[in-house]
């Protein structure tokens, strides 16, 4: 592995500040002011970018399909998108010494780009049982004990922390579909088709994405405090410290912005 775990366990402690509490969740925050720049960068172009495009695609016709059973042009582009995301996966749940998610996801990949022609339908979820597995290389991070660092928004791909940053930059270069594409027509096409599955998630939660960044007193705080705790409870990470009472959602549903 190019970036040892001992040397970003070593650098991400490096990084590490006083964390402050909001709302019963530990917050490790020392770039607020550069990440609220992000932040509202990221909400510009989502509001003149991102989410024009998304609703124009959820309207694109799927109404239509809806009515009859099939799944519409959106939903065909985000199980493409996301099928393509599964060699990758793979590789991570086998890093992380986890055999059974990589099988599961191995044959979900096969059956869907087979059966499924090319990933645009789900015989391996809605006939062979096997849905998707998530994970990436932040998670596979955390399993080798390389600490969470501090909290940080990136430009576009919104909300994050160190080591997800990082997992981020690995799992691109580690993926096995930049190996098994051949072309950089073949590898355009698939970079389009997991953006495009993005876009789809975005349009498919796009009164709650909206409330959590139009309505919100403070956008920047709700999304941090709900990337953290759903972020931390994917990765069984949830401290002591977190108040089992408080709710962080009163006013906007649990999802993150930017992220599937």
């Amino acid at each position: 592995m190019a970036i040892p775990a001992a040397f970003l366990i070593a650098a991400l402690a490096g990084c590490a500040s006083k964390p402050v509490m909001q709302d019963g969740i530990r917050v490790n925050d020392p770039y607020e002011a550069q990440n609220r720049q992000i932040h509202d960068f990221n909400k510009a172009v989502d509001a003149r970018l991102i989410g024009p495009v998304s609703r124009l695609a959820s309207t694109g016709g799927d109404d239509a399909a809806s009515d009859t059973g099939q799944p519409g042009a959106l939903d065909l582009v985000i199980n493409m998108g996301s099928n393509l995301s599964l060699p990758g996966k793979v590789v991570n749940s086998l890093l992380q010494g986890r055999p059974g998610p990589a099988t599961r996801n191995f044959f979900r990949f096969a059956v869907n780009s087979t059966l499924g022609i090319g990933g645009m339908f789900d015989p391996a979820g809605s006939d062979f049982g096997l849905p998707e597995e998530d994970t990436d290389f932040g998670e596979t991070l955390a399993v080798w004990g390389v600490p969470e660092g501090a909290y940080v928004e990136l430009p576009v791909l919104g909300p994050s922390t160190q080591r997800d940053a990082v997992g981020k930059v690995v799992d691109l270069a580690i993926d096995p579909m930049w190996s098994i594409l051949q072309t950089d027509r073949q590898r355009a096409l698939a970079f389009g088709l997991r953006a495009g599955a993005k876009a789809g998630d975005r349009a498919r939660f796009g009164d709650t994405v909206d409330s959590v960044l139009r309505d919100s007193a403070d956008s920047y705080a709700q999304t941090r405090l709900i990337y953290l705790m759903h972020r931390r409870h994917d990765l069984g990470e949830e401290s002591s410290d977190i108040d089992p009472y408080a709710d962080p959602y009163a006013d906007a549903a649990a999802i993150d912005p930017y992220e599937q």
